[in-house]
């Protein structure tokens, strides 16, 4: 597959060919589905704890007698029918987790990297040499249309990237190796240089027969 390549002016300067074992992969919802839930899910610190009615500060005296006070009946103030009384069926601290296989990762990331590049959701830009400044990089997103939400993925950590685009709102910078689903989908538009390009390759350009294992899985 050939994508163009943009300069930071917005104009087209060269072409360039893309591996279609990563960037031309058919979507597999199921896949990208569940991969999605399970970074959710072990994104969750499961702390979240409320007290029952034995754990609450509080006598457990009854606080009337049972008859003839024409009320209805009551126990002590740590009930959970009063205030300052337990919690009934509250939270308690749990792991969250879920082991998702690294193959399933793997197809999900070349999934949604395709449906990126089908949708000409991918910019691909020369090089990313700007001053660390917030209004270079805003420019840059506004002429290649990718300033309201977009993921900018790099080769490596690039420090001066870095720094003009973390005020921009919407905007999220990464290295190539940190790609994952859950941003992918967060942001519409995906930019990447040339380098972050090869460097995804390299990393994820395996053979197409996973996507053959993982079926059973994803059952």
């Amino acid at each position: 597959m050939k994508v163009p390549v943009y300069s930071l002016t917005g104009e087209v300067v060269d072409h360039i060919e893309i591996s279609d074992l990563v960037f031309a992969m058919p979507f597999n919802e199921g896949v990208v589905h569940q991969v999605m839930v399970g970074q959710l899910a072990n994104a969750r610190q499961g702390t979240a704890s409320t007290k029952t009615r034995g754990e609450v500060r509080g006598s457990s005296k009854k606080i009337f007698r049972q008859k003839g006070t024409g009320m209805a009946r009551a126990g002590g103030r740590r009930a959970s029918t009063r205030r300052g009384g337990g919690i009934i069926f509250g939270p308690r601290p749990r792991d969250y987790r879920q082991d998702t296989p690294k193959k399933m990762r793997r197809l999900a990331l070349k999934c949604v990297l395709s449906s990126k590049a089908k949708d000409e959701e991918l910019k691909v830009v020369q090089e990313l040499k700007i001053e660390p400044k917030t209004k270079y990089m805003a420019q840059i997103l506004n002429t290649l249309g990718a300033d309201s939400s977009a993921l900018v993925v790099t080769a490596g950590p690039e420090e001066h990237v870095i720094k003009a685009a973390r005020n921009i709102k919407g905007i999220k910078t990464m290295p190539a190796n940190l790609l994952n689903v859950l941003d992918l989908l967060s942001h519409k538009m995906l930019l990447m240089t040339v380098s972050a390009i090869r460097r995804v390759e390299e990393l994820w350009a395996e053979k197409a027969v996973e996507a053959e294992e993982v079926k059973d899985a994803s059952v």
